[in-house]
């Protein structure tokens, strides 16, 4: 039992950070966050909630700088304010934007949002435990390597994901009458909305897959859905 001890403290840690984390994402996004009124934009995520047979879409402005689109644990979406002024300035058009909804959309129907913050904390635990074991063995680099193999699979596990909800908004806007090339596009300005510079840091230690990547996959799901 005393050897299961730094386990179990491991898996209660665990438990505890996804609770704390659960409140303390809820609690920023409500204080930081007012519903999108956009008559434009209203218009495709309509069009995508007739697809879906929903009544509507609602999206909300998260009031932060960077360029991003979140789907909370409890299935709200987000665009953040530093996006949403891209698409005022016209850098992003209302097409493109409805994709990163649509996106976000598909991590939240396919129940990514609820499990990357269970795994956040499980990912916690496991380097937790990790570390303990491996310092017996690797004294000085066991805890940097508990959290170097614990990087890479949240990494692996997040591209996953990634490809798996560009999948869905494909078929969303492919649905709805939106199509597939306004993602491809968006994809292609990623980079520098981000201010990302991505080329430098190999695939595989990337949480989203690069974007030749994303479009390649896009244009083989075109080509399956093409009538023949």
């Amino acid at each position: 039992m005393l050897k299961l001890t730094p386990i179990l403290l491991a898996l209660i840690y665990g438990l505890a950070m996804y609770r704390f984390s659960a409140w303390r994402t809820a609690r920023e996004l409500d204080q930081r966050s007012t519903e999108l009124a956009d008559p434009r934009l209203k218009r495709l995520t309509d069009r995508m909630a007739a697809s879906l047979d929903l009544p509507r879409i609602r999206v909300n402005i998260y009031e932060i700088d960077p360029v991003n689109g979140l789907a909370a644990p409890d299935g709200r979406i987000f665009i953040t304010r530093g996006f949403y002024r891209k698409y005022q300035q016209g850098e992003v058009s209302a097409e493109e934007l409805a994709s990163v909804i649509a996106h976000e959309l598909g991590h939240v129907a396919l129940g990514h949002s609820k499990r990357r913050m269970i795994d956040f904390s499980g990912q916690n635990a496991l380097r937790m435990t990790l570390a303990m074991v491996l310092s017996r063995f690797l004294p000085g680099i066991g805890p940097w390597v508990a959290n170097a193999v614990t990087t890479l699979l949240a990494a692996r596990m997040s591209r996953s994901d990634e490809y798996e909800a560009d999948a869905y908004a494909a078929a969303l806007l492919t649905k709805a009458g939106i199509g597939v090339e306004p993602q491809k596009s968006l994809f292609r300005k990623l980079e520098e909305l981000t201010q990302a510079r991505a080329g430098a840091v190999p695939a595989w230690l990337l949480s989203h897959p690069k974007t030749e990547e994303r479009i390649a996959a896009l244009d083989a799901l075109e080509a399956r859905w093409e009538p023949s």
